[in-house]
């Protein structure tokens, strides 16, 4: 697999399009740091890590509803295997004029767009979520 955050991603947006609760993906460190801000973005219930069938490291992502409509509802991979991109302090992106977040890995961890801007750090945008 050459991208495993842009494969996560799809499967959170394939089984939200399907009404699943839940969704599993393989786990790896990047892919729960990515999910540990979606949980306090309020995207999705939550997330538990574990081992699937065949011993491999296993996320179970809970999807969250409004009214049975996803709350996630435009979910796309910024920076890809073939194209990064960085965005300093001030080139930080607005997602939907601020009702979006953009998610970066950044020298201080991952974190949200907002939250890169307080900390005062730019670094390379993974993906946006509205």
């Amino acid at each position: 697999m050459n991208d495993p955050l842009g494969d996560m991603l799809t499967r959170i947006r394939n089984a939200q399009t399907r009404g699943k609760s839940t969704v599993k993906t393989p786990g790896s460190k990047l892919r729960g740091w990515v999910l540990d801000v979606l949980r306090s973005e309020g995207y999705i219930r939550g997330y538990e890590s574990g081992t699937g069938s065949d011993g491999h490291p296993e996320i179970e992502i809970s999807l969250k509803y409004l009214d049975g409509i996803p709350v996630i509802r435009e979910i796309r991979r910024v920076s890809k295997p073939g194209r990064r991109v960085y965005a300093g302090l001030k080139d930080i992106p607005s997602v939907r004029q601020g009702l979006g977040v953009a998610i970066l890995s950044t020298p201080k961890g991952v974190m949200s767009d907002t939250q890169a801007r307080t900390a005062g750090v730019g670094g390379e945008v993974l993906c946006t979520i509205f």
